[in-house]
């Protein structure tokens, strides 16, 4: 799998997922909060299955 993920797009994933997460844990404790598994998982792989089908690639070009 290439990585198809820059640098601050798999930060902003990872801290999406968290936040989605901890509504498992605080606030209103909802299971929507299991949702932020997905963009946590991308962000911590690098890659995404949806950027790849749309053909989108957010790494930084190779000079």
């Amino acid at each position: 799998m290439p990585r198809n993920e820059g640098t601050i797009d798999r930060a902003l994933r990872i801290i999406a997922g968290l936040v989605l997460i901890s509504l498992v844990f605080i606030g209103p404790q909802t299971a929507w909060g299991w949702v932020g598994i997905v963009p946590l998982a991308t962000g911590l792989v690098g890659f995404c299955p949806l950027y790849r089908l749309l053909g989108i690639n957010t790494c930084a070009l190779k000079s």
